[in-house]
């Protein structure tokens, strides 16, 4: 044990010393913040109002909008516009006959601007109709009525607690999100780390004072104690620096006794979101999560590493390795639209993909045996995976010059 302990000393002090760290480790949350937040920004800033030429030969009314702006011109223009479309002011040419509907343009018309205009014409065409049965647009306006829909959870007790399924959406995509990115940020680490170990020959003089096994236990647990201090000193400098924006955009937020109400506002409401959600046991099982998902994947990714000369040399292991990964990180959405589903439970036991599934999962509430059930065959497997890749790597971190197979690794596993 104690040479394992001087592995993971020498992995974590040698990583946390590197430049990359100490600059990702200040540069996470605003990237992981800009990732967030810039698309949306930008674009909504990109929204461009575009010109719709309107050639009507029905009654017809077309409403302006954010995204178009309808321009009625008479029939004579539509022939000049056709035949002079880069040098009009138009962004697309509708024409409206008796039941033909025709959108014109010099390029491929984007999604949202067809969709936008076929619900208008839609739209006018159902008042229309309604209309000729003697009901007018105003008494149909008036019978519109909109409503907010309260969502509750209720307990054994009988007891409801106010959801709101937004906010569940947002956590279990972010866990999910999270637990993929660091899986494959820290697992590839760990299988370069052996492969330059590996190819300087310092792994040589190391196999000569401890066992193979210790090496791979030591370099997995060090580089997973990098992994959830970084995990740490994110959230510590994201709180920071909501802290401080929350100071620049509020005059003297500690000092001015409105803001400190706003303050409070702002977490009453922030508890009110969250109500309905245990955040306890999510952030609990995040970090289980990470911690056991990092430590089954990480040895497969030391055995990739022991077992070749070079990191392009991995690519033929790698996909069968990251495929569960890849997979969980696709059927995120589906597993969010129906997370009760079979395919969302058995996603979430299965081992090598439980990690993710499992994170997206629990803001909808899932059921303890189920979260127990889960872990305990995580937990298995990384035992079950540990063994394995050990036998992988003892023979492959002294193997030079050989490409090897899969065949040659189903050998070695039965050294």
């Amino acid at each position: 044990m104690h040479k394992i302990w001087l592995v993971i000393k020498r992995e974590y002090l040698i990583r946390i010393r590197k430049k990359s760290f100490i600059v990702m480790t200040f540069l996470g949350p605003l990237l992981l913040a800009s990732v967030l937040i810039l698309p949306i920004y930008l674009a909504k800033n990109n929204q461009e109002k575009r010109n719709i030429a309107v050639a009507n030969q029905k009654d017809f009314t077309l409403d302006d909008n954010e995204l178009l702006n309808f321009v009625t011109i008479p029939q004579n223009e539509v022939d000049n516009i056709k035949t002079n479309f880069e040098d009009s002011p138009y962004y697309a040419l509708l024409i409206i006959q008796e039941d033909t509907y025709c959108l014109y343009s010099n390029q491929q018309v984007t999604l949202n601007v067809v969709n936008e205009i076929k619900r208008q014409i839609e739209y006018t065409l159902k008042f229309n109709n309604l209309k000729k049965i003697g009901i007018d647009n105003q008494t149909l306006k008036n019978a519109e009525q909109s409503i907010d829909l309260v969502t509750k959870i209720i307990n054994k007790e009988g007891e409801s607690t106010k959801t709101h399924s937004e906010v569940s959406t947002g956590i279990g995509f972010l866990g999910g999100i999270l637990i993929y990115m660091f899986i494959f940020m820290y697992g590839t680490m760990v299988m370069r780390g052996v492969i330059e170990e590996k190819t300087s020959r310092i792994v040589e003089v190391m196999i000569s004072s401890l066992r193979p096994f210790q090496l791979m236990m030591g370099k997995i647990i060090g580089v997973a104690l990098v992994g959830l201090s970084q995990f740490l000193l994110w959230v510590i400098f994201t709180v920071a620096i909501s802290a401080l924006a929350e100071m620049v955009l509020l005059n003297d937020v500690f000092l001015n006794a409105n803001n400190i109400e706003n303050q409070s506002v702002i977490i009453t409401q922030i508890k009110n979101l969250t109500s309905g959600i245990n955040l306890i046991q999510i952030f609990i099982s995040f970090l289980f999560y990470f911690l056991a998902g990092y430590l089954m994947y990480s040895s497969l990714f030391a055995a990739v590493g022991s077992a070749v000369d070079a990191e392009a040399d991995t690519q033929q292991f790698i996909l069968p390795v990251t495929l569960p990964l890849i997979l969980s990180f696709i059927l995120i959405q589906p597993i969010i639209d129906n997370p009760e589903g079979p395919l969302a439970f058995w996603m979430s036991i299965i081992p090598f993909t439980s990690p993710i599934i499992m994170m997206v999962r629990l803001p909808f509430g899932v059921d303890s045996w189920q979260i127990i059930l889960s872990m305990t065959i995580l937990v298995s497997t990384f035992i079950m995976t540990t063994w394995l890749a050990s036998k992988i790597y003892r023979t492959g971190i002294l193997m030079y010059g050989k490409k090897a197979s899969f065949r040659e690794l189903l050998k070695w596993l039965k050294y």
